[in-house]
């Protein structure tokens, strides 16, 4: 095998490979060696079909597999023995003349094939001790707990029939068509649909209008859906309701004992206050790890800066581009609508995209440097949890991954990328900061951005 490299441009990298006709001749024997006790023709008894015959019917679907496994085998070693890594799957260029293929196929001339790729820079990892790291926390008070349980309570009280008109409180039973410009929409109609008053749980105003109301009522409820309403062929259109009262009820007493608490599963009002902040604690703790984790990332983009494969930013550039295009499409919104312009939005997506990719290796690296790795029993658990998404496709799902690689080294990603961050946090200068749940909840403008690429 020669191997000859034919351009090198910083990253850039292209290799003619060239497998002389006399080594495709040899692999070819071996096989029809190895196939001659195991071919079964009729006319010849086992082991004693001629090689020439055997060449015959067999010899360019040998020398085809023959051909096929040099391109899937020979980049990764070339690459390998050259001490460079391919940043995405190398490209692999065959000649397109059938005359000269058919001639490979029939070992009259040499095989050859061209590798293009790009290696993964070569950068030097930075100390990560001297990162500072500020984690918000929330200290979390017994009347958000306790806020938290009666609205748990509310959720399980119970009604009784009420004569009269029905009240902030009371719950309705009615049956509404919703219809816009006179015409009933998808999704705007229900049957012995219970309403909470005052819950405002419908859309605003609905509720509003049937306050006073009694059992046998029908109303005509106007009311418009807000701009930002989930589906878009209805945000900010004003929509007629023909409401038909059925029934009215009158809450009980609230009642938050052990009572309430066995009803939900549990053994004690006390043991339901314990799980409700572990609760509080768990949302507290996610959005914390969040703020954490876009600060160390922030740092870590401050310290390197390195060229990056362009194959790998435009993939990553793609799948972004891909998903805004879309969201907005689904909002039936555009650009101009979100006060930019698409070439506004390109330039900044491609530099979220740089950013994503240039982490991704800077935490690939560290993973590395470090022996920071994925155990099976990590991967089996989630692998599980997306198999338990899908209830009654389970095996299906199970197999998919199972058969594909790149949908393993989907889960494996996230996974590898949290171990390297918490590797990192060890070593990392940081205090704690007592902030207000609202400081914490508030959604950062770029947090969007905080997770790193895991192409790498």
């Amino acid at each position: 095998m020669q191997v000859t490299e034919t351009k090198s441009e910083g990253l850039k990298r292209e290799i003619e490979v060239v497998i002389p006709a006399a080594d495709l001749a040899a692999r070819l024997q071996e096989r029809l060696v190895q196939a001659k006790d195991q071919v079964r023709l009729k006319g010849f008894r086992p082991g004693k079909v001629p090689m020439a015959h055997l060449k015959k019917m067999y010899g360019r679907s040998m020398m085809a597999e023959i051909v096929n496994d040099i391109v899937n085998q020979t980049p990764r070693s070339v690459i390998a023995e050259r001490n460079e890594r391919s940043a995405m799957q190398p490209e692999i260029a065959m000649t397109e003349d059938e005359a000269e293929a058919e001639k490979v196929l029939s070992g009259e001339t040499d095989f050859k094939f061209t590798v293009s790729y790009e290696t993964l820079p070569a950068f030097e990892v930075k100390e990560t001790s001297g990162i500072k790291i500020e984690r918000p926390i929330v200290e979390i008070e017994d009347g958000e707990v306790d806020e938290q349980v009666t609205r748990i309570a509310e959720s399980t009280r119970s009604f009784e029939p009420k004569d009269g008109a029905a009240e902030s409180g009371d719950r309705v039973t009615i049956d509404f068509v919703g219809k816009i410009d006179g015409e009933a929409f998808d999704g705007g109609s229900a049957t012995d649909s219970n309403l909470v008053l005052g819950s405002n749980s419908f859309i605003p105003g609905f509720e509003d209008q049937l306050i006073g109301a009694s059992a046998g009522d029908e109303r005509t409820v106007t009311v418009s859906f807000p701009d930002d309403y989930g589906a878009p062929h209805l945000a900010g259109k004003e929509a007629v309701f023909d409401v038909t009262v059925k029934a009215v009820a009158k809450p009980n007493e609230l009642t938050i004992d052990d009572e309430l608490a066995k009803q939900l599963g549990l053994e004690s009002v006390d043991r339901l206050r314990t799980v409700v902040r572990e609760q509080i604690e768990s949302q507290y703790g996610q959005a914390t790890r969040q703020k954490v984790k876009r600060q160390l990332l922030d740092a870590l983009d401050k310290d390197y800066d390195f060229t990056l494969p362009e194959k790998l930013v435009e993939t990553e550039f793609q799948n972004i581009w891909t998903q805004v295009t879309r969201e907005l499409e689904q909002a039936g919104k555009s650009f101009e609508d979100e006060d930019t312009t698409e070439e506004k939005a390109r330039a900044e997506y491609r530099r979220l995209a740089e950013r994503r990719v240039r982490l991704g290796l800077v935490l690939s690296e560290i993973g590395e440097k470090n022996s920071v790795t994925i155990t099976d029993e990590e991967m089996q658990r989630a692998l599980f949890e997306q198999v338990r998404r899908y209830p009654g496709q389970e095996q299906q799902i199970y197999d998919y991954f199972r058969q594909n690689p790149d949908a393993l080294a989907g889960l494996r990603a996230p996974i590898y990328e949290d171990k390297v961050v918490d590797f990192i946090l060890g070593q990392a200068d940081v205090t704690d900061k007592v902030v207000t749940k609202e400081e914490l909840m508030a959604e950062d403008e770029a947090d969007a951005e905080t997770l790193a690429a895991s192409a790498a």
